[in-house]
């Protein structure tokens, strides 16, 4: 019985360490999307709780994030090192989850145009990596 429930604990575990597929980050990146537009919806009616679940969705989401395989697994050391992307991805990962926190700390404490900054920072760091590492 053991045995057993070892193999199928093993199994499922090979199972869930499936590459991050194009169609994955491409679900992920429209719920960032979708959780960007409840943030901001909850700046224009003012409205705390809608700020608080779009900064969660969005935390959630972006920890979900990986670059792609081809620069995970590239050889290259030179390559790897002049581009930079993997290191680049989990440091705008960092910035926008820091940057959501402080949405929800200064929306809180009644500062909404600092939130409201720190909501743009999180664009910016996203178009970032769109434009620097997607090459968009």
């Amino acid at each position: 019985m053991k045995k057993s429930l070892i193999t199928i604990a093993i199994i499922g575990t090979i199972l869930n360490a499936s590459p991050y597929t194009k169609k994955q980050r491409i679900a992920d990146m429209q719920t960032m999307a979708s959780a960007m537009q409840d943030i901001q919806n909850g700046f224009f009616y003012n409205n705390f709780d809608m700020i608080q679940a779009g900064t969660s969705k969005l935390s959630d989401t972006i920890v979900k994030i990986e670059p792609p395989l081809s620069e995970v697994e590239e050889k290259d050391i030179m390559t790897r090192y002049t581009n930079n992307k993997v290191q680049m991805s989990n440091k705008i990962k960092k910035k926008i989850n820091r940057k959501a926190k402080d949405i929800v700390e200064r929306f809180r404490d009644g500062d909404a145009i600092q939130a409201l900054q720190a909501f743009t920072k999180i664009t910016k760091q996203c178009m970032e990596c769109h434009t620097q590492l997607r090459k968009w």
